[in-house]
C-alpha cells in the first residue's frame, strides 16, 4: 500500500463533492470500515453534508486503514482526509457504525488516533481527549456493545441531533454538564448514565429528505454513483428486519420531481437506496427520468412482487445485467411465517422476466436457519431453485445465517449451531450441484454477529480485546467465552412498535454553494 499522504493525496484528486470550510468546531467523521465501503455509505454522506451545513461547524473524514495490522505494527495513526490532521486532535471525533463487525473497527481507529478507546478511560476534562460521538444504522437495533467506547450516542436518524450536539457542545463546556444535559433530550443515549437501556431512536422530519451522495469517487463499491434515497424506511412487517414498518414511521415517499430534480446533471450513474425502493408508487417515473438521460441506474432492494416487465425493461436499459431479489425463507411455510411477502409465484415471475429481458442472471437472497426450519425446507428449497433454474439464464443464491435482532419481533431467537448450518449447506450444495451458484456467508462469523447483536456492554468489551488481538475468528471465539449467551424466548410475543421520537425541525442552515 502507498504511504497514507499519497493514497489521500490520490483520492481526493479523484473525488467531486468534496467539501472544505474553516470553522471554529471541527468535527472528525471517522467510519469504522475502509474508505471504499466507507465512501459508498448514503448515512455517512449525508451527516458529511450535514455538519457542513451548521454555522461555525466543519467536518472531515477519516476511515479504517485498509491493513490494520500493518497500520498498528508502524504506528502510523490516523489522520483526516481534508487537512491530513491527526484524529485524535478534534474536540469532537463522531463514528457512523454500520454493523456490528464494525465495532472492532471502532476501536482499531481509536487506537490509532491515540484515544483511550473505553470512555471511563479517558480525562473528563474536554481538552484532555476528544468527546467520542457515534450514531448510525447499528442504533436501530443495539447499540449497547458501543456503549463503553462512546460518551453520546446518536439514536436513530441523525440529520437534526447533529445541529443539537453542536449547539449543546458550545453551550456546555464541561463534559459532565454536557453528558448530563444530552441524556434528557430525545435522541441521545449516554451510555454512562443510561446504562445498558437505550432510549427511543429518533425521525428526521420529512423535510430533510431525502439523503443523498455529497462526494462521488471512482475508489468505492459503487464507482462513481451518486446515491439518493426516494423513500425511507418500509411499509412491511418481516419480522426478521430491524426497518419493519414499526421503525420511525414506516415508510416515508419522497416525491419523484424531488428525487430526479437533485440529481445532478454530470452524474452518470444513479443508485436509488432504500429499505422497500420497489415498493415506491412513483418507481417507474423515477427510472424513466434517469434512464432517459442516459445514465445508469441501480437499485438497492428490488422486491419480487413488485417487479413487472416496465420496470425490468428500464433496469436493463439502464445497465443491469443481473436481476437481484430475495426470498429469505428456504420454504413457502417459513415465508408465510416470517412474514415475507414473497411466494413462489412471485419469485418464478422474476426469473421470468430476467429471461425475457435478455438479463445474465437471476440472484436470490435468503437466510437459512430461522426458527422452526428442517431439513425438509432446504429440499423444498432445492425442489423449487430447480425449476427456477430451467427458466433464469443463470440462477445464483447468496446464502447467509439467520441473525436474530432487538427490536423485531425474532428478538433473542437463537442462533442455529454451526455444524447444522454447515450440514444444511452441504446438502443445498448437493442437490444443485452444476446447477445453481452458491455463494454462503460464513457461520462462524454470523455467529460472531449474533453474540454482538443481542449483547451488552460486555460484548464491547470483547471487542476490543478480539480486535486487539488481530481479528481472526479464533481471537473473537477466545473473548466471548466468557460473555453470558443472550436469554432464548423461543415464544416471545410480537415485539412492540418501536417508540419513535419525532424531532422538529432546527438550526436549518442555507446549503452550501
Amino acid at each position: 500500500m502507498p504511504p497514507f499522504r499519497d493514497l489521500r493525496t490520490q483520492r481526493l484528486t479523484d473525488e467531486v463533492g468534496t467539501l472544505f470550510k474553516q470553522a471554529d468546531l471541527p468535527v472528525a467523521l471517522v467510519y469504522p470500515s475502509p474508505y471504499h465501503v466507507g465512501m459508498s455509505s448514503l448515512g455517512y454522506q449525508t451527516i458529511y453534508r450535514e455538519l457542513h451545513a451548521l454555522p461555525g461547524v466543519t467536518a472531515e473524514r477519516a476511515f479504517l486503514p485498509d491493513d490494520v495490522a500493518e497500520a498498528r505494527r508502524l504506528r502510523e495513526g490516523l489522520f483526516s482526509y481534508e487537512s491530513s490532521c491527526p484524529v485524535g486532535n478534534f474536540p469532537i471525533v463522531a463514528f457512523s457504525v454500520a454493523y456490528e463487525l464494525e465495532i472492532a473497527g471502532l476501536v482499531d481507529c481509536l487506537d490509532l488516533a491515540g484515544i483511550p478507546a473505553f470512555a471511563a478511560e479517558r480525562a473528563p476534562h474536554p481538552t484532555a481527549h476528544p468527546l467520542v460521538v457515534a450514531g448510525g444504522p447499528l442504533t436501530f437495533s443495539n447499540p449497547v456493545p458501543v456503549g463503553p467506547f462512546a460518551d453520546v450516542i446518536l439514536m436513530g436518524e441523525a440529520e437534526v441531533l447533529v445541529a443539537t450536539l453542536a449547539d449543546a457542545y458550545r453551550a456546555q463546556p464541561d463534559r459532565a454538564s454536557l453528558l448530563a444535559a444530552l441524556a434528557r433530550l430525545p435522541g441521545f443515549y449516554i451510555p454512562a448514565l443510561h446504562g445498558e437501556t437505550p432510549p427511543a431512536i429518533a425521525a428526521a422530519p420529512d423535510e430533510r429528505l431525502p439523503a443523498r451522495s455529497q462526494i462521488r469517487t471512482p475508489h468505492t463499491e459503487l464507482s462513481n454513483m451518486f446515491l439518493i434515497e426516494p423513500e425511507r424506511g418500509c411499509h412491511r412487517g418481516c419480522t426478521y428486519c430491524v426497518m419493519r414498518r414499526s421503525t420511525n414511521g414506516g415508510m416515508r415517499l419522497v416525491p419523484p420531481a424531488r428525487v430526479l430534480g437533485l440529481i445532478p446533471d454530470d452524474a452518470r450513474r444513479v443508485g436509488l437506496v432504500g429499505a422497500a425502493v420497489t415498493d415506491h408508487p412513483g418507481l417507474p417515473e423515477i427510472l424513466r427520468g434517469i434512464v432517459d438521460t442516459g445514465r445508469e441506474v441501480g437499485i438497492s432492494s428490488l422486491r419480487a412482487d413488485r417487479l413487472t416487465p416496465e420496470i425490468v425493461g428500464l433496469l436493463k436499459r439502464g445497465g443491469y445485467r443481473t436481476l437481484t431479489t430475495a426470498s429469505d425463507g428456504a420454504s413457502e411455510r417459513l415465508r408465510t411465517q416470517i412474514d415475507r411477502k414473497t411466494n413462489e409465484k412471485h419469485l418464478m415471475r422474476a426469473a421470468e422476466l430476467c429471461r425475457d429481458a435478455g438479463l445474465k442472471m437471476l440472484k436470490l437472497y435468503m437466510m437459512v436457519g430461522l426458527p422452526g426450519e428442517t431439513m425438509a425446507d432446504l429440499d423444498e428449497l432445492g425442489r423449487f431453485a430447480l425449476d427456477l433454474a430451467r427458466v433464469a439464464p443463470k440462477l445464483a443464491f447468496g446464502i447467509a445465517p439467520f441473525v436474530a435482532k432487538r427490536n423485531t419481533p425474532l428478538d433473542r431467537q437463537p442462533f442455529e449451531a454451526i455444524d447444522i448450518l454447515q450440514a444444511k449447506l452441504a446438502r443445498l450444495r448437493k442437490a444443485l450441484a452444476g446447477r445453481v451458484e452458491i455463494r454462503p456467508t460464513s457461520p462462524k462469523w454470523a455467529w460472531i454477529e449474533y453474540r454482538l447483536a443481542q449483547g451488552g456492554f460486555a460484548a464491547g468489551h470483547a471487542a476490543a480485546v478480539a480486535a486487539r488481538a488481530g481479528g481472526q475468528y479464533a481471537t473473537w471465539k477466545a473473548a466471548l467465552a466468557d460473555v453470558p449467551l443472550p436469554d432464548v424466548a423461543a415464544d416471545l410475543p410480537p415485539a412492540k412498535a418501536a417508540r419513535v421520537v419525532r424531532l422538529p425541525q432546527t438550526n436549518v442552515a442555507p446549503p452550501l454553494s
